[in-house]
């Protein structure tokens, strides 16, 4: 848990908000399954269409969307999270660690 966090947790306490809440940790035990995919996949599942040419012109992929990482996790009782992970620098871009990020994203609740 980041310091951050950490802050965040010790307020809800201290102001007695004590109802039920999702944590990552209860994420982690009903997870059923995760997906990853960039917003490329995205667009190449569903492209976009050059207005200024023929009907069938397909415009090309941003480059910048691969760059942009999505996680969904579903849960054992249907229900999904998700979470996502964008690159600044394109030169640091690593799909391993947007999918990390992404995860972790995925796993802390609004």
């Amino acid at each position: 848990m980041s310091s951050t966090e950490q802050q965040i947790e010790q307020e809800i306490q201290g102001k007695g908000l004590n109802a039920p809440r999702l944590m990552p940790e209860h994420i982690d035990g009903v997870i059923l399954s995760e997906h990853y995919f960039t917003a490329a996949d995205g667009y190449r599942a569903n492209p976009c269409y050059d207005p200024h040419s023929t009907p069938d012109t397909v415009l090309p992929v941003p480059h910048q969307l691969e760059l942009l990482t999505f996680c969904v996790l579903v849960l054992k009782n249907g229900f999904t999270v998700t979470g996502e992970s964008a690159c600044i620098s394109p030169e640091n871009f690593d799909a391993e660690i947007g999918r990390k990020v992404a995860y972790e994203n995925a796993r802390i609740p609004l």
